[in-house]
């Protein structure tokens, strides 16, 4: 049965049952005496607002003000970065020496290569860019005196990666973020960025006499609009979740205030025993696991003869501003999987957990273990961290005063907006996500083409208050579930409780679960593990369907009592394999089912889980 709403009961005697403070003897009308005691009444609600309380809140309203400026960024905490680079730049006599050294040499270089170019456009440039950039290779950033625009360019690039880097003394977090924000506000300053300095920009400005900066311009004006109405992005809305993407078909059969569970209809006569249950990550909509039909991951499960189960998070506003990671784990995972539990009795779960549900299913999975609750079958993980000492450049967002910064606009309205949340991820591709399309449709009047993961990308969801706040300071700052310090209902949470086999995926390109912290997932889990390294990032790495081009992945077992084998060295020894890591894991489903038999019904009434509607619901359709 659907698990009753909990209600909080507040302790302790009521205000009546309390003795009162006498009031003081006064003269006059009942009317005045009445006046006077309410007037004494204020004074005492007015002095129990401490001075404290009040300064405080001021502060919280200002940082909530700032933060609607700053994207959500403390400026003291870049503050705090620089200073810190600043002051052990000054007293490191050495890396200032080096660093005028290598700008002599730089400027040398240059000169050099300048007056070379000048006649030979085809002279061995000064420096190459790096392997992943793509901003100068068309031709005619060759010829004079473009080639020596964008040389000058790179040179002052390499320089400032050497002034930021390993100056002696910095913390390593400083160091990043300044190394960080240099690349940033150069990259907002590149040749390529700039009409006048772009020659595949100025060829084409002649080409079409203007027009294209025209049609750039109306680009840009459609897009600020769009963002001012919270409207999606051009081409976005061909993407609509229930007609062109999520168009799996099933059934919502569970709602609370924190998700829709759906049950996908059967495409089999018969399917496997045990069922998946999915817990996408809360920060994403579900249906990045069933985009187009061609490449969604639950049609394809379906279509292999799996009962699948989806957990649909709602788009959390003010009132789920106190919701905890706790809430998340009872009413997303726990609930969800009495549900499944009442539609397939008697038979064993996978589970499976993609990014931050992965992070919360381990921690569901472990306090299971505890309880010795042996309703799972399997641990599947997708670009899941548990370990976040090193959690990838979203690091870069996250320290005691940005994290203090954050808390104090959230609390304002309850939540964290999405748009914070995506400029985060773009910044840490800026090249790809921001510049480049500024250059192609501002510049070149180009507008680019739409398709579903790029939809899918920009339809984000809130983050509620309390569990983003819990989140980033129990599991980011202090890594507590990876020392065995997170606790729930005063019990710590030990992953090496969770024996069950493990099958684990990380993605080579990934900025917010970088490979190498996946893979010390093996470090902390009990069981038989199977790890998975395939080709893409965060999310292409995962919707990586048969068929795909130049998909490879790698793929090795480490049975629970095998020792530990370094992430680089794994890398070297197992051998690479051409195409989708998908057929790999349903594989190994089969090896941990047991058998097949005929699909359930969808939902089950007489156990309180009727059909509410179609898939995909109504949460997923919240903006």
């Amino acid at each position: 049965m659907a698990r009753k709403s909990r209600q909080t009961r507040s302790g302790g005697e009521t205000a009546s049952s309390l003795p009162q403070r006498p009031l003081a003897p006064t003269t006059g009308t009942p009317k005045k005496e009445e006046a006077h005691r309410s007037a004494m009444e204020a004074n005492q609600a007015a002095s129990d607002l401490s001075s404290e309380d009040f300064f405080q809140r001021w502060d919280e309203q200002v940082h909530a003000a700032m933060a609607k400026f700053t994207a959500g960024v403390s400026p003291a905490s870049i503050r705090q970065a620089y200073s810190d680079w600043w002051w052990h730049l000054l007293l490191s006599p050495g890396k200032q020496a080096q660093l005028a050294l290598q700008m002599q040499r730089s400027m040398v270089r240059f000169a050099q290569y300048a007056a070379e170019a000048a006649s030979n456009p085809q002279c061995e440039p000064c420096v190459e860019p790096l392997a992943q950039d793509d901003r100068f290779e068309d031709s005619e950033w060759q010829q004079w005196p473009f080639n020596v625009i964008h040389q000058g360019f790179l040179l002052t690039q390499q320089w400032w990666q050497e002034a930021s880097t390993g100056v002696p003394g910095m913390t390593r977090h400083h160091d990043e973020v300044v190394t960080f924000i240099g690349r940033q506000l150069l990259d907002m300053v590149s040749p390529a960025n700039n009409p006048w300095t772009n020659p595949v920009v100025m060829k084409r400005t002649l080409e079409q006499g203007g027009r294209n900066l025209l049609e750039g311009a109306a680009n840009a004006q459609e897009d600020i609009q769009r963002f001012v109405n919270h409207q999606p992005p051009v081409g976005a809305e061909k993407f609509t979740p229930g007609e062109a993407v999520a168009v799996t078909p099933g059934k919502v059969i569970y709602r609370n205030q924190l998700i829709e569970l759906i049950q996908y209809s059967p495409t089999t006569g018969k399917v496997q025993k045990e069922p998946l249950l999915i817990i996408p990550a809360w920060v994403m909509k579900y249906y990045i696991l069933d985009l187009s039909p061609e490449n969604s991951l639950v049609r394809y499960l379906v279509d292999q003869g799996h009962t699948v189960f989806m957990v649909s998070w709602k788009n959390p506003g003010s009132a789920e501003r106190d919701l905890g990671l706790e809430d998340y784990r009872e009413l997303g995972i726990m609930e969800a999987l009495e549900a499944v539990n009442a539609v397939v009795p008697n038979q064993k779960v996978h589970a499976v957990g993609y990014c931050l549900g992965g992070t919360l299913l381990s921690i569901a999975a472990a306090v299971m273990a505890r309880q010795e609750d042996d309703r799972l079958a399997s641990l599947t993980l997708f670009a899941s961290l548990t370990d976040f000492e090193e959690a990838g450049e979203l690091e870069l967002f996250i320290d005691d005063s940005q994290v203090h910064f954050l808390e104090d606009a959230m609390r304002e309205q309850g939540y964290l907006e999405d748009w914070q949340m995506k400029g985060a991820f773009q910044l840490l591709q800026s090249n790809d996500l921001i510049w480049s399309r500024v250059v192609r449709e501002y510049l070149m009047g180009e507008r680019m083409g739409t398709f579903d993961l790029m939809a899918w990308s920009t339809d984000g969801t809130r983050m509620p208050y309390r569990m983003h706040s819990e989140y980033l300071r129990r599991l980011y700052l202090a890594n507590e579930l990876a020392l065995g310090r997170y606790r729930t209902n005063d019990h710590p949470v030990l992953l090496g409780d969770i024996t069950l086999p493990g099958f684990l995926v990380a993605t080579r390109k990934d900025h917010i679960a970088p490979w190498r912290s996946v893979y010390r997932n093996q470090l902390l889990l009990g069981g038989d593990l199977t790890f998975v390294l395939t080709s893409g990032g965060h999310n292409a790495g995962v919707v990586s369907e048969p068929g795909h081009k130049h998909r490879v992945y790698q793929i090795a077992d480490k049975p629970a009592d095998a020792p530990y084998v370094g992430a680089h060295t794994w890398y070297e020894q197992v051998p690479e394999r051409e195409g989708s890591w998908w057929p790999e894991w349903q594989a190994w489903l089969l090896e941990h089912s047991s058998g097949e038999t005929t699909p359930p019904s969808m939902g089950n009434p007489d156990k309180g889980y009727a059909p509410i509607e179609d898939a995909p619901g109504r949460y997923v359709l919240e903006r």
